[in-house]
């Protein structure tokens, strides 16, 4: 398999961990008996760190696709080398470093971050376009 497939898994991996993490965040503030039920009545307010958590969940789900439709392309026409294979892993190691940076509330440097995330998909794309 190769390197941006292999990312891609990981990425994939990065997902099913973004969206527990959250969910243990919000068990921590309403108890597991609330989020165990059918949650019909309004629970207390989502704390800070659990909203930011939700947050950098969302924007992981805003550009995974393309991510993953960008490696695929990638895979499928043969296009894959040296630049690609950066661009996987720039991806990828910002979508890690990009998780506590936004729980933490560190401006700025958070936004570097992302933008380097899209870079590594620029990277990809570059190859196909």
């Amino acid at each position: 398999m190769t390197i941006e497939l292999t990312l891609l898994g990981w990425t994939l991996v990065l997902a099913l961990v973004q969206v527990l993490l959250p969910a243990l965040a919000r068990n921590h503030e309403t108890g597991l008996g609330y989020n165990a039920g059918p949650r019909d009545e309004a629970g207390p307010p989502v704390g800070r760190i659990t909203a930011r958590l939700m947050r950098a969940q969302r924007n992981l789900f805003e550009t995974l696709p393309v991510f993953a439709a960008a490696v695929l392309i990638v895979q499928v026409t043969g296009r894959d080398n040296a630049v690609t294979h950066a661009g996987a892993w720039l991806y990828f190691v910002a979508r890690i470093v990009y998780v506590p940076l936004y729980a933490a509330g560190i401006p700025y440097l958070r936004s570097l971050v992302w933008v380097a995330s899209m870079a590594g998909i620029l990277m990809l794309l570059g190859r196909v376009l």
